[in-house]
């Protein structure tokens, strides 16, 4: 269908495998990013928040896909947004993996504003959850665009609970959001999904 960003974790079950087996051989078609911070392992989210910890998740992140470097690379916070970025030596190891060209851009998925504006004086890239119900990151979606930084959303249909059609139009009509992550369960949804975000840029032209 022509779409090019995909995004994953280790917290998503075994969602870095299915892509890894499903793309790896067309990896330069895709703009694909992961996380660092978060795995889900028997049912339950564990976190590790800390340089080594980093380095070994993006290890076997790349294993899973089938990739040699990720294009963006963020920090799956819990919400302790502050506290990862202050108290640990997460975003170091980050750098470390640009500095190694394990990936070319590097960022926050926090949760927080004040934590969101502050991991704009080092990010690449930046995703908030951002939709018609919530609209508490857009001054940080503002000043990200201000500073070139790009801003992907998530959570857009508020975990499924708002129209798709409106709720990726109220996305896409924000100035500075580059992308909205969708999981569509079926291929027309997608499509028809698709249909919206294209219309909505043609739009903006």
């Amino acid at each position: 269908m022509g779409m090019n960003y995909i995004d994953t974790a280790p917290a998503y079950g075994i969602s870095e495998e299915r892509i890894g087996a499903a793309v790896s051989h067309r990896r330069s078609e895709f703009v694909l990013s992961s996380k660092i911070g978060e795995t889900f392992e028997d049912g339950q989210s564990h976190y590790e928040f800390s340089r080594d910890a980093a380095h070994r998740s993006v290890e076997r992140s790349l294993k899973r896909l089938r990739a040699d470097s990720l294009d963006i690379l963020f920090i799956h916070s819990d919400g302790s947004d502050i506290h990862i970025l202050e108290e640990t030596d997460t975003v170091e190891g980050l750098h470390e993996m640009k500095e190694l060209g394990l990936a070319k851009e590097i960022g926050l998925s926090g949760k927080t504003t004040e934590g969101m504006f502050k991991s704009l004086d080092w990010a690449d890239s930046i995703m908030v959850e951002y939709h018609i119900n919530d609209e508490s990151m857009s001054e940080v979606i503002d000043e990200a665009e201000r500073r070139g930084i790009s801003v992907m959303v998530k959570k857009g249909l508020s975990s499924g609970h708002l129209n798709a059609s409106s709720a990726i139009r109220f996305c896409l009509e924000k100035s500075g959001v580059k992308s909205v992550v969708i999981g569509s369960l079926k291929a027309e949804h997608m499509r028809t999904n698709l249909e919206t975000a294209l219309k909505v840029r043609s739009d903006s032209v």
